[in-house]
């Protein structure tokens, strides 16, 4: 590779910087945390996450407003689609039992701006989701009593008509969040037996309305005289999907939990499994029975569930279905104030935030200060803004980080592991260094092997590579590929190339979806352009596919690793890229507006405290390295010791033709 030139060299130091990898412990298990939750608690975790004002709210929206009875089929799509999604989460969960989440994964993969980027999307993601709750549970309990708290809040305390807030202060929404926050702070356990209350009693609601309401289901509420089962056509289905993808989205609860598991690379991947497969069940026959107990035009949008079972005069059992609904809305809330501190914590212990949140509770073991600060923010969201505009806000974040996650693992998987790693452990980056080696070494060239030699405090050791072995490892082509494609891709690293080609299956799913959605519409695009441009970006993300299915992945592991790879993060990418595509404008500007704000707090802290940043620093990371060729010319380099893509590295070039090489190491 050609060398670069000097005035690019600090563009290329700066570009470095933001694309660092985090370096992992050899420990994967070592935490300040507190490892006590079982599978049976990630897995209530994730219900709890996934079940809540989805199931008791957006089903009767949805069916009324977007698609009608095939509201089944749509949650069928929407939990596939989720499916896709929850396969990453639960390799990365299982493979890193590190809090963070999506923060992390995107941090071990990829570089550290785009997981700060994504970190700090997921905060607001959650505190808007949390609030955007608290709004739903205080307007369904309001509902019950006729609307008294807002019509006693609007007559005796205050109101306001100010344009992006609500017509009065909900002191009900941001009471409850002030109110689970404190229980919260007390430790995981709590959070955890809570937890297991609410869902269980939601989980057992949810059963009587499946019993009771398929006794009183009516077969003539999906005939042709009620508009018939998908009076939306297609149209409406694929909309239908698209909200109700969101109903999943709270599955990354389990994989924030990782590092307060006590077994992850077991618990991980079951508890995600058998919790989408409980939520998607959940959602797919409460619909069936909520379109069939009443006409799908007729629903009430608010409180459809309990409104049905009044209308079909069994007031008692609408009761019973208001209980689960707050309940199902209690275990959202207390999935959203367990995950949000838990990412700030994960981002401020690796010196991207403020270190302050990364200080943990001696007693409690957990981030106390993350939960008091960002809980509180929270509730003064529900206080002053709208239901409306707070759901108006939410998603894009989600599906970003899914994105990013699902792109994580194909790069992953086709990196080279690191020498001496377990997992996706990196190497230490003090490596020791066997004393017993002498000052020197005799290089036995009659089998042309690559030999090393690296010096550290002032010793030398032998650091062999056998490229022969090393021939078809991860990252590199496969044997049956190379006779066609060997000659063009000899320069680049392993995994290089398949990283080039995740970016261009990202641009061109963008493109893609950009023609698909606003082609005909905003774009007013002749159809033969229309056509070609479908094909040209189609085609772009079909070679992109096929040429890193191309090369040698890693070795199985014995952790839960995704099916198919590359094709289903692949889709999972394109799924999640089209839904962005159908966000709102306003959705658009919120997350440009949030970007510009996370830029300025990265460049002006993160960048300059990050933990991966200051290691560079440190002298006793930086080590000699001396390279004797089979030709017998010797190689000189000066790098620092990380995981491969990070280091540093300056070469140059010693007239020494020995094959023995005898040292003394200076100090930089």
């Amino acid at each position: 590779m050609a060398a670069c030139p000097t005035g690019c060299a600090p563009a290329a130091r700066f570009c470095q910087k933001l694309n660092r990898l985090k370096t992992l412990d050899e420990d994967m298990m070592a935490t300040s945390l507190k490892r006590c939750l079982s599978t049976l608690d990630l897995t209530l975790m994730g219900v709890g996450g996934m079940v809540g004002s989805g199931l008791y709210v957006l089903t009767g929206t949805v069916a009324k407003e977007i698609v009608g009875p095939a509201i089944i089929i749509s949650f069928i799509f929407a939990g596939f689609a989720s499916l896709l999604a929850a396969f990453c989460y639960a390799e990365f969960g299982a493979r890193i039992p590190k809090t963070g989440s999506a923060y992390m994964f995107t941090y071990v993969s990829v570089g550290e701006i785009w997981a700060f980027l994504i970190g700090w999307n997921v905060i607001l993601e959650n505190m808007i989701g949390g609030a955007a709750t608290a709004r739903a549970w205080s307007g369904y309990l309001d509902s019950i009593f006729n609307h008294a708290i807002q019509n006693y809040t609007e007559t005796h305390i205050m109101q306001w008509n100010v344009p992006f807030l609500a017509h009065y202060p909900d002191i009900l929404a941001a009471g409850i969040l002030l109110f689970a926050m404190f229980f919260i702070s007390f430790g995981v356990q709590v959070s955890s037996y809570l937890n297991h209350i609410f869902s269980t009693i939601s989980m057992v609601v949810i059963a009587f309305i499946l019993i009771f309401g398929f006794v009183l289901a009516e077969p003539a509420n999906w005939s042709p005289k009620e508009g018939g089962f998908a009076p939306f056509g297609l149209s409406g289905i694929l909309a239908g999907s698209a909200t109700c993808f969101y109903a999943f989205v709270g599955f990354d609860v389990i994989a924030s939990s990782s590092e307060e598991a006590k077994n992850p690379q077991k618990a991980i991947p079951i508890a995600t499994a058998i919790s989408l497969g409980l939520a998607a069940a959940a959602y797919i026959l409460v619909s069936t029975v909520l379109t069939l107990m009443v006409p799908w035009h007729s629903l009430d949008p608010n409180s459809a569930l309990a409104d049905a079972f009044f209308r079909r005069g069994y007031s008692w059992a609408g009761i019973i279905v208001a209980v689960g609904s707050i309940c199902g809305m209690n275990t959202v809330l207390l999935c959203n104030l367990f995950s949000l501190p838990r990412t700030v914590y994960a981002m401020a212990e690796d010196g991207l935030f403020f270190h302050i949140f990364a200080r943990v509770n001696p007693v409690t073991k957990v981030p106390v200060i993350a939960i008091l600060v960002f809980g509180t923010l929270m509730a003064i969201m529900a206080l002053i803004f709208d239901l409306e505009a707070l759901v108006q806000f939410l998603s894009i974040g989600t599906l970003l980080a899914y994105t990013f996650v699902a792109a994580s693992i194909i790069v992953l998987r086709f990196q080279p592991e690191k020498a001496g790693s377990k997992g996706t452990a990196s190497t230490s980056p003090n490596p020791t260094v066997d004393p017993a080696l002498s000052e020197s070494q005799t290089i036995n060239e009659d089998r042309g092997e690559l030999k090393q030699y690296e010096s550290f405090s002032d010793k030398l050791q032998l650091v062999e590579r056998q490229r022969t072995s090393e021939r078809h490892g991860a990252g590199q082509l496969k044997a049956f590929w190379e006779p066609y494609l060997g000659r063009m891709l000899r320069d680049f690293e392993p995994g290089e190339v398949v990283a080039f080609c995740v970016l261009i299956l990202i641009v061109s799913s963008v493109s893609f979806c950009a023609v698909l959605v606003f082609g005909n519409g905003q774009l007013y695009l002749p159809l033969w352009s229309y056509a070609l441009l479908l094909v040209i970006f189609g085609l772009a993300y079909v070679l992109s596919l096929a040429l890193i299915w191309m090369h040698e992945p890693q070795a199985k592991s014995k952790t839960f690793q995704v099916p198919l790879v590359p094709l289903t993060p692949a889709a999972s990418i394109l799924i999640n890229v089209f839904l962005m595509m159908k966000l709102s404008f306003l959705t658009w500007i919120r997350f440009t507006v949030w970007i510009a704000i996370g830029l300025c707090v990265y460049f002006g802290y993160g960048i300059w405290h990050s933990k991966e940043g200051l290691r560079e620093l440190q002298p006793k990371d930086m080590a000699a390295r001396y390279v004797v060729l089979p030709s017998g010319s010797l190689v000189e380099t000066v790098q620092s010791v990380q995981p491969e893509g990070q280091a540093d590295m300056a070469h140059h070039i010693s007239p020494s033709s020995d094959s023995t090489v005898e040292e003394s190491t200076g100090r930089r």
